[in-house]
């Protein structure tokens, strides 16, 4: 190896350790005997790390051995600490599997809270070290796009559209990443500048071989571009790209009123209260290439008899279709 690319090399390698230190330091006191177990390095590297690099504190002694502790340069408020906590809890359900980079991200969030939290939450993600990624590839895809978006760089990829049999390869300069609040997946919106020339949105775990192309600073985000506009129809991610919004009208039975009105249903108006208890909503919607609002079926599937969908027609036939399908294999059993 060239000596200036083993020194590069050696200086990469030491900063990352000093990071990882910097973490555990921060997350409570190490001795220099524990931090170089911790670290996998010698004592005295360890301990140059503490007092040179770090300018770590000594806080106490266990044992003839001083103990030393970065100190949080700003503690997080109760409910500062409560968001965190929020935070890396979706993060956590929204993880594929295992990414080592991911992963470290999560402990990073987790040793800004404070005890007992802290060390409840790094035990809560122990698992995400064996979940098996959807495709192999999907952990670099994640880095890819985070980088691409970062650098204002563009993308080629390959997208398996879950409608359409195949793959095509689309163009995308990336715009904002959005984690769906129906199914927790991560979603990049972007303009296509390909075969759509126009904005998108595409599932991160459908894409395959993504690629940077071009040079770093090579688009600008527009400043009309508005992420809360944009998705302000939208019940998971499909928002203003496709048709015009779409008002869905439903009625529910009295058992799943108090349900409803507890809120947290975007862009839901409540119509009327009919006198039998029951409660006439409408929720305005964006749709897909169809002109059906596909994200709000699954959802209205999942209260079952308490809901009857009075508008638009297409969705009250496709819900009618499939509670009949579920009846006849019911019937069958």
């Amino acid at each position: 190896m060239h000596p200036e690319l083993r020194l590069n090399s050696a200086n990469h390698k030491k900063a990352r350790r000093l990071m990882e230190a910097r973490d555990l330091l921060l997350a409570r006191p190490y001795t220099a005997l524990e931090l170089a177990r911790a670290l996998g390095v010698g004592k005295r590297t360890a301990l140059r790390y503490l007092l040179e690099d770090l300018g770590a504190i000594e806080i106490g002694r266990q044992g003839r051995s001083p103990s030393y502790q970065l100190l949080q340069s700003q503690e997080l408020s109760p409910v500062e600490a409560l968001v965190t906590h929020s935070a890396l809890r979706l993060l956590y359900h929204h993880t594929p599997g295992y990414e080592p980079t991911y992963l470290s991200a999560l402990h990073k969030l987790a040793r800004r809270l404070p005890q007992p939290a802290q060390t409840l939450a790094l035990k809560s993600t122990q698992d995400l070290a064996q979940r098996t990624l959807p495709h192999q590839d999907q952990g670099q895809v994640m880095a890819t796009v985070a980088e691409a978006w970062f650098k204002r760089q563009a993308i080629t990829f390959d997208y398996q559209n879950p409608s359409r049999a195949g793959q095509r390869q689309r163009t995308l300069e990336v715009y904002f990443l959005e984690v769906s609040r129906t199914n927790l997946g991560m979603y990049v919106i972007g303009y296509e500048r390909g075969y759509h020339q126009a904005l998108r949105t595409y599932k991160l775990s459908r894409m395959r071989r993504v690629r940077l192309v071009g040079e770093p600073g090579a688009y600008t985000i527009p400043k009309d571009f508005d992420p809360r506009q944009y998705l302000s129809n939208a019940w998971g991610v499909i928002g203003s790209s496709g048709r015009p919004p779409l008002e869905v009208r439903l009625l529910f039975r009295p058992e799943a009123v108090y349900r409803v009105e507890e809120g947290g249903y975007p862009n839901l108006q409540i119509i009327q209260k009919h006198p039998d208890g029951s409660l006439e909503v409408s929720i305005t919607i964006g749709t897909d290439n169809d002109n059906f609002p596909l994200e709000l079926l699954s959802w209205v599937q999942s209260w079952g008899a308490r809901v009857e969908v009075l508008a638009p027609e297409n969705l009250r036939r496709r819900w009618l279709d499939e509670a009949r399908q579920v009846a006849a294999i019911c019937d069958r059993i």
